[in-house]
């Protein structure tokens, strides 16, 4: 009895160290009154997350994460495009500067060029960008994807999910990123918000479909059934992918989230809800009706609430407010079902 007893613990603190498979959280900067780096990443590790994702090279934090155990998605400052496109050694001079130094003690998980920028004006350059991080990288012996973040404003179509397909202006920066992540084997980052989409339509959306509360089939499209907007969301994005001739490339959820403040749908109760039961049909391994079987790595948005973002929900999408008190409790243990 004792050596089970033994046994049980052991597996419990290795679970407890694993984390919740898939399951990451954004930092944000965009507030006056957040804790310090090395504070927060002591956070982060007492309630076992060990993912993370960042905007932009903040030394701080990258120092900060330095032998954490924390895999950091690290963004470039859209700002950086630009020349991170047209000249390899700003490229270079970049990975120098914020990589190489934290390389031996970080897990860069992805470097993102970019985030949201298509389509837009600086769309142009995330191609050149990414290529020219990832010459870099190489030069310097280093084997980190490099990708780019795209909101869903990429989809022109998104009902069915099977119907997926990129807006005209989107698919000519698209399509040739898509093609070279693929070559690469590197991913695409995607924001996935099933709140904006039921906030902008609660008419035509069931709350609980959105909450992901996995309840009935709400959307039947051919032989895939859909309980709950994420997936559905998510599989639309693959459906324009495949278009594109693409079937093969993988997406990461860079974030998504539920505010608790600023709108009449935006409740703690509905936060915690669409977290917590996001955070278990992640770790279900379930994946979506287009890939079955298959964790879909996600990262919550985010970790605090952030008061020099646009007033309203923008402010309210934290776990935690600035003094790392809960906004309310997520499980970062779930059963899987």
């Amino acid at each position: 009895m004792q050596r089970l007893c033994v046994l049980l613990f052991l597996f419990a603190c290795v679970t407890l160290r694993s984390g919740v498979e898939g399951i990451g959280v954004n930092y944000g900067f965009l507030g006056d009154n957040l804790p310090p780096p090395t504070q927060v990443i002591n956070l982060l590790k007492s309630i076992n997350i060990q993912k993370t994702r960042i905007f932009d090279p903040n030394p701080d934090v990258l120092k900060a994460l330095e032998g954490s155990g924390i895999s950091v998605i690290l963004g470039t400052r859209n700002e950086d495009l630009q020349p991170l496109a047209s000249d390899l050694n700003f490229a270079t001079n970049w990975v120098i500067t914020n990589v190489v130094p934290h390389v031996s003690s970080v897990n860069f998980a992805y470097i993102s060029a970019g985030n949201e920028v298509i389509p837009g004006q600086l769309a142009s350059f995330v191609l050149g960008a990414i290529q020219n991080l990832d010459s870099a990288l190489k030069a310097l012996n280093l084997n980190i994807p490099v990708t780019t973040t795209v909101s869903l404003q990429v989809l022109g179509t998104s009902y069915p999910p099977s119907q997926g397909a990129f807006t005209e202006e989107s698919i000519q920066f698209l399509q040739p990123i898509a093609q070279f992540l693929a070559t690469k084997e590197y991913p695409l980052l995607a924001d996935v918000y099933p709140y904006f989409a039921y906030a902008s339509s609660p008419e035509h959306i069931q709350l609980d479909y959105a909450l992901v509360k996995n309840t009935a089939d709400n959307v039947i499209d051919g032989d895939l059934r859909y309980n709950n907007l994420f997936d559905a969301m998510v599989d639309a994005l693959y459906a324009a992918l495949e278009k594109v001739g693409q079937e093969g490339l993988d997406v990461v959820i860079s974030e998504t989230g539920w505010p608790s403040g600023g709108d009449v749908y935006a409740t703690i109760d509905n936060a915690q809800t669409y977290v917590n039961n996001l955070i278990s049909h992640v770790a279900s391994g379930k994946g979506t009706p287009k890939r079955p079987g298959k964790v879909t790595e996600t990262y919550i948005f985010s970790l605090f609430n952030e008061n020099q973002k646009p007033a309203g929900t923008e402010q309210n999408f934290g776990l935690f407010y600035p003094n790392m008190i809960e906004v309310y409790h997520v499980n970062l243990t779930p059963m899987k079902n």
